[in-house]
């Protein structure tokens, strides 16, 4: 499949095509309207950043799996790892026996998640939502708490708890959640600040003041375990936290014993040019105390974990973490050859490499079109948000436009924010620089259609 790896955009049908569009009606006959997707693409192979799909379109992928394929598709490492493993055997579970390679990834991620401590423990879980909501458990076994705060605009899951800490309720639907326990604060968005006039000192020290308002008028500090925050809002809008808002909120937890989760099941795994955006933080003196992985963790299988220092981890009493298929016997092996792919293929600086790159184009098209409001991110990580010329009002049906219109042309992105406009930018870090240049021409190509027919 070398040739797939290296290969550019190449539409040949409309979308979907023949043989994509069996298979797109068989799914809406055989599952569930709630599964809901954008793209009429169905994947026959895929390799690097690229996808081809049943009918030969082949697709430069700017979304991975929403971030889970940072160390790209058909990886050998990855392959070989899961087929060698499968001939012996598929699950060994952690509360019952003992898989040796479960002990293994749990030793290498505890000497690379920069948590508070150096007597780190990892447990393993099967998805991001299992890793933020035994984060929060082992949370409060840690501190005998009871609340957490979380922030508006956060995401951190489809399972009943993590969707009622999510901000954005439309993913509840018609879903009833009890909210107890669960604490919102405002989330320090610097594009959108309370008073267009405010410095972003300014902003911060406002935002700063409203957490400490949730202090007083939400929960006593005493009742709170853990703020739970992500780095980089995923679905939230690519919102980045401002480094100098994490250490004056990290100064506040310590004074009342609170513990701060880093959500990294989006923004970990090198995708920020650092194994973690918790690194830039604990070198400013701010380190999470526990950090919840998923996504690019297991290379494609399902994995996700939670690490923190033993005086947390211990504090939970034996038997009450853990599950049938944590820490599966295929998908540690695939975790461990995406910790040895991290090195070898050097994508902590190749993420930076990308970040330039795309983030210099982006503003450039900033310059240009005066539809795009604000680029933000970190590393490959990063945002465009659109809003309608000359003000700060979302322009949804631009964004979502532009999405329609790349994918007839074999680029795939998507969407992201509370209102919808934001198109998230979360190619595999293995992406070649010729593919990036064709990925940012179908990019602005879609933008200047749009914009004429809008003009239409």
């Amino acid at each position: 499949m070398t040739a797939l790896k290296n290969a550019l955009p190449e539409i040949h049908t409309a979308l979907p095509g023949e043989k994509a569009s069996q298979f797109l009606e068989k799914r809406d006959r055989s599952t569930v309207q709630a599964l809901s997707t954008i793209y009429p693409i169905v994947p026959e192979i895929a390799e690097g950043a690229m996808i081809q799909d049943v009918d030969g379109n082949i697709f430069l992928d700017w979304v991975a799996g929403v971030g889970v394929m940072n160390t790209g598709y058909g990886q050998p490492k990855i392959i070989k790892a899961i087929q060698e493993q499968a001939e012996k055997y598929t699950h060994s579970m952690i509360n019952i026996t003992t898989d040796p390679a479960y002990a293994e990834l749990a030793d290498e991620i505890n000497q690379v998640v920069p948590t508070r401590g150096e007597n780190r423990r990892t447990m393993f879980a099967n998805s991001g939502a299992e890793a933020v909501e035994n984060a929060v458990k082992i949370a409060k076994a840690a501190t005998g708490r009871r609340n957490i705060v979380v922030f508006s605009g956060a995401f951190h899951g489809r399972t009943h708890f993590a969707a009622v800490m999510t901000a954005k309720k439309s993913l509840l639907g018609n879903i009833f959640a009890s909210t107890d326990g669960v604490i919102r604060a405002p989330f320090p968005n610097l594009y959108r600040k309370p008073q267009e006039t405010m410095s972003d000192d300014e902003a911060i020290s406002y935002y700063i003041d409203e957490f400490k308002k949730v202090l007083v008028d939400s929960a006593l500090p005493q009742d709170i375990a853990a703020v739970v925050i992500e780095p980089i809002q995923g679905e939230g809008g690519f919102l980045p936290v401002p480094f100098d808002y994490i250490v004056q909120l990290r100064k506040i937890l310590d004074d009342y014993g609170i513990l701060l989760i880093a959500d990294e099941v989006q923004s970990g795994y090198a995708r920020s040019g650092k194994m973690f955006v918790s690194n830039y933080w604990a070198e400013l003196g701010a380190a999470p105390d526990i950090i919840a992985q998923g996504k690019s963790i297991g290379g494609g299988l399902p994995l996700s974990a939670v690490t923190a220092d033993a005086a947390i981890m211990e504090k939970v009493a034996p038997g009450l973490l853990g599950g049938t298929f944590g820490g599966n016997a295929l998908a540690v092996r695939a975790g461990l050859a995406v910790q040895e792919i991290i090195k070898e293929d050097q994508l902590l600086s190749r993420a930076l490499e990308i970040g330039e790159k795309v983030t210099t184009f982006f503003e450039q098209l900033k310059t240009n079109y005066s539809v795009i409001g604000d680029v933000r991110g970190i590393g490959a990580m990063i945002g465009v948000e659109y809003v309608k010329p000359g003000t700060k009002t979302p322009f949804p049906e631009f964004s979502s436009a532009v999405i329609n219109e790349a994918v007839k042309h074999g680029l795939i992105i998507e969407g992201a924010g509370l209102y919808n406009n934001v198109i998230r930018f979360l190619s595999p870090l293995v992406v070649t620089d010729e593919q990036l240049d064709a990925g940012l021409a179908i990019y602005e190509a879609a933008i200047v259609t749009v914009l004429s027919e809008l003009k239409d």
